[in-house]
């Protein structure tokens, strides 16, 4: 009979599963168990290397190390010196499959698929091996068990810190960075070109009238900080459409506001059509980062 009936790897910082085993297990109480594997897998970060849980009809365990944490959902039966030493192994093959940077480079939920038949094979191994056949591996674990226990985690404790109330689970807002938008279209690679071109002029333009306004007349600081602004919302527009950023939509129309107000303030130093060109590049760019979305979250693949 299987002991280990599910194991993963996630990435300690943010608790984003790397690689797992397939899952054949469809209960209704395994699938709470899942479900609170992975609210324990966002705080992991705050726990020792060792640790248990209970769930429901099963027990969660967890090994962290470094830049990486291993999990596994077994009965209540299985040993916890077996499954440490299940979750040691491991961590051992995966941080010697995979370096660093490629896991801190990790952007989606299973990067690694292909490292799930090794998970495979490590739980089968482990589920059919007898205790007598890795007696002094066993030992070793139970000794530093015995050491420095595992901490207990109470998993209604970490439902409540991640706002889980009454079973339903909201939703969990990841890091910027882990967000993946839509790739970028012709018109938006011209917004930035434009964007950019206007952002050189603005500089260009403000920095030579800094030059030679210092010992002319303190009002000449108004029309400097024209051309600068405009510049710093430019560069800001760019880096709006190619990173994903909260409250995008504000953040556009402030950009949007500095840009035309700037142009306004400059008409004197700047003929119509360079005004015109000027707001309607960052209109253009305006829409083209409102316009261009967050891919829809991939599937976990079956596992």
């Amino acid at each position: 009979m299987s002991m280990i009936f599910f194991a993963c790897v996630v990435r300690m910082r943010d608790g984003l599963p790397l690689s797992a085993s397939t899952d054949f297990y469809h209960t209704q109480d395994f699938m709470e168990c899942r479900r609170r594997l992975k609210t324990l897998a966002l705080q992991l970060a705050h726990y020792p290397g060792r640790g248990s849980a209970e769930g429901g009809d099963f027990r969660i365990y967890f090994s962290s190390s470094g830049d990486v944490a291993c999990m596994a959902i077994c009965s209540h039966q299985c040993p916890a010196a077996m499954v440490f030493c299940f979750l040691e192994t491991l961590w051992w093959e995966f941080t010697a499959s995979y370096d660093t940077t490629c896991i801190c480079l990790a952007s989606r939920p299973y990067a690694f698929l292909e490292f799930d038949s090794i998970i495979q094979k490590m739980k089968w191994h482990f589920n059919h091996i007898s205790s007598s056949q890795m007696e002094s591996s066993l030992e070793k674990v139970q000794e530093e068990l015995e050491i420095q226990p595992p901490v207990v985690v109470t998993l209604e404790d970490t439902d409540v810190a991640n706002g889980v109330v009454n079973g339903h689970t909201p939703m969990h807002l990841e890091p910027a960075s882990n967000f993946r938008m839509e790739p970028v279209t012709a018109l938006g690679i011209l917004s930035l070109v434009l964007n950019i071109m206007c952002a050189a002029l603005n500089l260009i333009r403000g920095v030579h009238l800094a030059e030679h306004s210092l010992q002319v007349a303190q009002e000449q600081i108004g029309n400097i900080l024209a051309f600068l602004i405009p510049f710093v919302a430019c560069i800001f527009q760019c880096y709006l459409y190619l990173f994903y950023s909260p409250a995008r939509t504000v953040k556009v129309m402030l950009m949007l506001l500095f840009i035309c107000l700037g142009n306004v303030y400059l008409h004197g130093l700047r003929n119509l059509w360079q005004i015109f060109f000027h707001i309607g590049v960052a209109f253009l760019s305006s829409y083209q980062i409102l316009t261009r979305q967050l891919q829809e979250k991939q599937s976990n693949c079956g596992v």
